[in-house]
């Protein structure tokens, strides 16, 4: 992934050194499970660790001739350490050291997603419980709808945060695994015990039945989780540029001191972070297209996943990881015009208490199909003509309810009643 979009903690999974020194630690700790079944000379596997990682330049001048990076790590590696050069590598294929250390990296990405899934949800949370009373329209198509608070609007992100995260637990429980099997997964030629050594001191699980590989629909389904969780924050940030549009001007992203919103008009102040979520979601679907078309392999195994995988894992964790801590920024420093949404909710001129007043007038005894058409006709007048659609009912000769009632029936407080059980929901909500 570009630098722009990098962050120290992720990246430093991903660098060229780490992957090279989770593949030592694996060769080191085969050769310790050799040496407890007393294979191997002992000290075999003190002295293969005590030597340095190959470098990144030392394997790629190696790979240069055989093109093959692990057969030239293992070369490299071996040339280094003339005691037990002999016993490295043994009775392993290439896919038992990739794959395994892949699990390691994998679970290290998630742990982090995961966490910083978790940060984003607590800020969200927050921000939900304190605004629950902040009233505001709601809209559908775009349209007006009725009334809601902007807290409710930021509960259902809440929620979605705490399924993102547990979907995020249990994609990391698919690929927290190794496979020490050998060429084809039938242990000829190494030994079960060998593979539970290994897997156990990494803190991984074994897969049950592989082949020359731990296989793709652990991986995929990890991808995919990450596209999950990227759309989710596409659609909170979809949100946000909506309300900060100026024409609406409810809810604004942070705007520092000294920052541009263009280069050539003074006055803009932009959704930037917001729009950049959206962009960078549709990366991640992108990268979930790849991790589905790499499940199916031929046979035992062959290497069409290997190239893709060589890009989507390290740049979708490094996608998502940005758009968690940037998009946790943007919630924590939004600015909530609460002035501006009773404003907007009055420039409505009572269309959003259609309903309310349908139902009233039902309630009255009047039949829905009728009470419907009446409060529709004003309500179309008042959308083409202007004026107050709570004025035109009580003109309304029709229309038989008293002026307090049908004024109860314009107050937008009465929308949100029965809405304090999504925030006693929400206050009880704790991730796991």
């Amino acid at each position: 992934m570009i630098d722009r979009y990098s962050l120290p903690e992720m990246a430093s999974i991903w660098t060229e050194e780490a992957k090279l020194g989770r593949w030592h630690r694996v060769e080191v700790l085969a050769l310790e499970a050799w040496e407890s079944l007393g294979v191997v000379p002992p000290g075999s596997a003190n002295a293969l660790e005590r030597v340095p990682t190959p470098s990144p330049e030392a394997v790629a001048a190696r790979e240069a001739l055989t093109d093959h990076d692990l057969a030239a790590f293992v070369d490299v590696l071996a040339d280094a350490t003339p005691a037990a050069a002999a016993w490295i590598h043994y009775g392993l294929t290439s896919s038992d050291v990739v794959d395994t250390a892949l699990g390691v990296a994998l679970a290290k990405a998630a742990d982090l997603l995961a966490t910083r899934t978790a940060a984003l949800f607590e800020t969200v949370k927050r921000r939900a419980l304190d605004h629950r009373d902040t009233v505001m329209l709601g809209r559908t198509h775009g349209i007006w709808a009725e009334p809601t608070s902007f807290g409710l609007k930021l509960a259902t992100w809440a929620f979605e945060l705490a399924r993102d995260h547990e979907r995020l637990r249990k994609a990391r429980r698919g690929v927290a695994v190794g496979k020490v099997s050998g060429a084809v997964g039938t242990y000829a030629h190494v030994p079960p015990q060998v593979e539970d050594y290994i897997c156990r001191h990494l803190a991984l699980s074994v897969e049950p039945a592989s082949s020359q590989v731990t296989h793709r629909d652990r991986h995929a389904e990890l991808v995919t989780t990450l596209a999950v969780v990227g759309g989710s924050i596409e659609r909170f940030a979809t949100e946000i540029r909506h309300l900060q549009r100026s024409e609406v001007g409810e809810v604004l992203e942070p705007f520092r001191e000294g920052q541009k919103g263009s280069s050539s008009m003074p006055h803009k102040r932009n959704p930037i972070v917001s729009e950049r979520m959206a962009g960078l979601a549709r990366l991640l679907r992108g990268y979930a297209v790849a991790a589905l078309e790499n499940v199916a392999l031929w046979h035992e195994r062959d290497i069409s996943h290997s190239s893709a995988e060589r890009v989507i894992f390290a740049d979708a964790c490094t996608v998502l990881h940005y758009m968690l801590v940037s998009f946790e920024r943007v919630v924590a420093g939004l600015t909530v015009n609460e002035k501006r949404m009773r404003n907007n909710l009055k420039a409505t001129r009572g269309l959003v208490y259609s309903q309310a007043a349908l139902l009233a007038l039902a309630r009255a005894g009047m039949p829905r199909g009728s009470a419907y058409a009446i409060v529709q006709r004003h309500a179309m007048t008042v959308w083409e003509n202007g004026g107050e659609l709570e004025e035109l009912l009580a003109d309304d000769p029709a229309v038989t309810l008293d002026r307090t009632e049908l004024a109860r029936c314009f107050q937008p407080e009465r929308f949100l009643e029965n809405a304090g059980v999504v925030f006693d929901r929400l206050e009880g909500l704790t991730l796991a």
